[in-house]
């Protein structure tokens, strides 16, 4: 591995390589209007924005393996985009060159219902494929909150409320299509659901941010939508109490489908906005499902007792599907809730995960820090699985770096404690400094990895490995 500053020299997207690109996917999917390179310049988080030489709309495999052809022989660098929702600059074209947009590869190529799969093109949205599946009463598990792209998905190994009942994108997919560097296009992984054939090339590609090769088409696990659904909210006076019950609920076999964490400011917050009624103080929200309306009851009771004995001051369930809906309506837009109760400030969303008996201490550390630093930081996430969101909230430059110390502090302690510096979000541009503390020697084999299937680095240059470490 070479260290340096300097990064290898790329190509421009000169005249030539536009007639070609036009000549592979047509005038009507390639642009080099400034609106159209800007609109693909940034996803929703707060990285520095960069504009492609050239968008290019994806249309079928074929054309793309054609483009990352041409890419991979006149060294080019393309990033692929889905949707635009990612938060670490996961699909910034750092380096210029092609970006290359899923947005027009939308269609659901098969339903198998009786195998619970279905598979589909990346471009295609996570809630308008569920809304889809649900005339075959079935629904793709993972949940990140807002209307991701499957190929986004994939790329981010995404997560979301869902995560301790059904897992992440990861465990959910059976199949890839995708294209390499060089244009080849493969096949990883079968409709089987058991697989033992093999490296598992499959799950070495979700949660490689498109640095690898692109996906072009997925086969993924469907469940049985769920036929009765309760919701339970728990408060308590100490997140170690909190935690008490979280550990308590998943070691019961009730099998919570979502078991959410809201620290004392953003459940106040949320509370006032979305009429909750909750207390300012650490805060429990759960889901279940089952196929049986008598059960439902009887799970909510152990459920209140297991949160009474760990030292609830308050809890609430219901079966009601509106009250539930309002509950998960808060529960998604929080981000949102804190943007609007923040106009004219900046707000960073960042995530960690730890063990979850780890949970507590990590907690007592953000407040320690939030404490120290003087910073607005709201804490809240998925505990049911030890991941936490922290969404700091800043109103300038200054209070702005100091929220990135912390944040530091904050990822580093994650990692300290046999965690790691993102859950759900991905590295992107912004987490890659912490990626040699994490996985030390495994960085190494990574960087071979990437070397391996594209030599020229083409494939989304700048996202993942720290900027000092570039190709030899």
């Amino acid at each position: 591995m070479k260290s340096t500053d300097v990064w290898p020299a790329y190509q421009i997207v000169t005249p030539e390589i536009i007639a070609r690109l036009t000549e592979i996917s047509g005038t009507e999917n390639v642009s080099l209007k400034n609106a159209d390179l800007e609109l693909h310049a940034n996803d929703q988080g707060i990285q520095t924005a960069h504009c492609a030489e050239a968008l290019v709309w994806a249309t079928d495999t074929v054309q793309v393996s054609r483009v990352l052809a041409l890419a991979n022989q006149e060294r080019i660098p393309v990033t692929a985009w889905g949707a635009g929702t990612s938060l670490e600059g996961n699909p910034i074209p750092l380096h210029g060159g092609i970006l290359l947009s899923f947005e027009r590869m939308t269609r659901i190529l098969a339903v198998q219902a009786d195998d619970f799969q279905v598979t589909v093109q990346p471009g295609l949205g996570y809630k308008d494929l569920n809304h889809h599946l649900a005339r075959h009463g079935l629904f793709f598990a993972p949940d990140p909150g807002a209307n991701a792209t499957i190929g986004g998905m994939l790329g981010n190994n995404a997560a979301g409320i869902r995560t301790v009942k059904y897992g992440a994108t990861r465990d959910n997919v059976l199949k890839l299509e995708l294209v390499l560097a060089d244009g080849r296009v493969i096949q990883t992984g079968s409709r089987s659901v058991k697989q033992s054939s093999g490296y598992d090339l499959t799950h070495l590609m979700i949660g490689s941010e498109g640095t690898l090769g692109l996906v072009t088409a997925a086969t993924l696990k469907l469940a049985p939508v769920p036929v009765h659904i309760s919701a339970a909210i728990a408060s308590f006076e100490s997140v170690t109490a909190a935690i008490e019950a979280v550990v308590g609920v998943r070691g019961s076999g009730l099998d919570p489908a979502a078991l959410e964490y809201l620290d004392e400011i953003t459940s106040d917050l949320i509370s006032k906005n979305d009429g909750l009624n909750l207390p300012a103080k650490p805060t429990l929200l759960m889901e279940f499902h089952s196929t049986h309306a008598g059960s439902m009851q009887e799970i909510l009771e152990i459920v209140r007792q297991i949160c009474i004995e760990s030292g609830a001051v308050q809890f609430f369930s219901t079966i009601n599907q509106s009250e539930r809906l309002k509950l998960w309506h808060a529960r998604h837009h929080t981000m949102e809730t804190i943007v609007r109760n923040h106009p004219g400030h900046k707000v960073t969303n960042s995530d960690v995960a730890v063990p979850i008996s780890a949970y507590p201490e990590l907690i007592k550390f953000i407040e320690t820090c939030r404490s120290r630093y003087d910073v607005m930081a709201y804490a809240f996430g998925h505990a049911g699985d030890g991941n936490i969101h922290v969404l700091y909230v800043t109103g300038d430059d200054s209070a702005y770096q100091t929220a990135m110390q912390m944040n530091a502090e904050v990822v580093n302690q994650a990692i300290e404690l046999d965690g790691t510096a993102t859950g759900e979000h991905g590295i992107g541009m912004g987490k890659t400094q912490f990626m040699r503390k994490e996985h030390g020697a495994g960085l190494d084999v990574m960087f071979s990895l990437k070397r391996s299937l594209d030599p020229n680095w083409i494939l989304n240059p700048g996202k993942i490995f720290p900027s000092n470490i570039i190709p030899a």
